[in-house]
């Protein structure tokens, strides 16, 4: 071999820094792609926006006012302020159970081709001891013919400040109807409500 032969030079490879702006597209496109992840509903304080435009929760338009006094009167109310249309200008938000809107919404997309009837018996953190047996008369009734039972405690005004004396009531129930059914779903809150699922056995 000739050992004078002059060989080649290679110079090292040097990678190409991506240019800002590619960064910054990158950065974007991320940004708009995380919040699919997660619910982006703004409900009650979340919505900091003002004046929005309300309708109640019997669907009577109440025109743009600002988001305090919406607030107000959906806690008078015992609901949420639950905003709708966040792309409109003003945004258009909606007074409503947004517990009940939220379950009904899951239940209806989780829905399959099952036949089985879902009963629902509703109680409340001071409800009397009378009105419970008779619920949980209504509730065996229909576990005895195959039917689920939702139970729902319902917390409306101050009464969201006693959740532990709703739950008392829902756990007093579900060791009655263990008899009947088994838990499907655990106590959960959902806003103002909670709620827990029963099967028949």
């Amino acid at each position: 071999m000739n050992r004078d032969r002059i060989l080649p030079h290679f110079l090292p490879i040097v990678p190409e820094r991506p240019r800002p702006e590619k960064i910054a597209l990158v950065a974007l496109a991320r940004r708009n792609v995380l919040p699919e992840t997660r619910d982006a509903t703004r409900i009650n304080q979340q919505i900091r926006i003002t004046p929005i435009r309300v309708v109640s929760e019997t669907g009577e338009q109440l025109g743009i006012i600002p988001t305090e006094q919406a607030l107000e009167r959906a806690r008078d109310a015992g609901l949420d302020l639950v905003e709708v249309a966040p792309g409109e200008r003003p945004p258009v938000c909606r007074i409503m159970d947004y517990g009940k809107f939220k379950y009904d919404k899951n239940k209806k997309k989780n829905s399959g081709a099952s036949h089985t009837k879902t009963k629902e018996i509703r109680l409340r953190p001071k409800t009397g001891d009378e009105d419970i047996r008779t619920k949980i008369r209504q509730a065996e009734k229909f576990l005895e013919h195959k039917d689920k039972v939702q139970v729902s405690v319902l917390f409306r005004g101050r009464e969201m400040a006693h959740i532990e004396e709703g739950r008392k009531v829902m756990e007093q129930v579900i060791e009655i109807l263990s008899e009947h059914g088994k838990v499907e779903t655990k106590p959960q809150q959902h806003g103002r409500r909670m709620i827990c699922m029963i099967a028949p056995k």
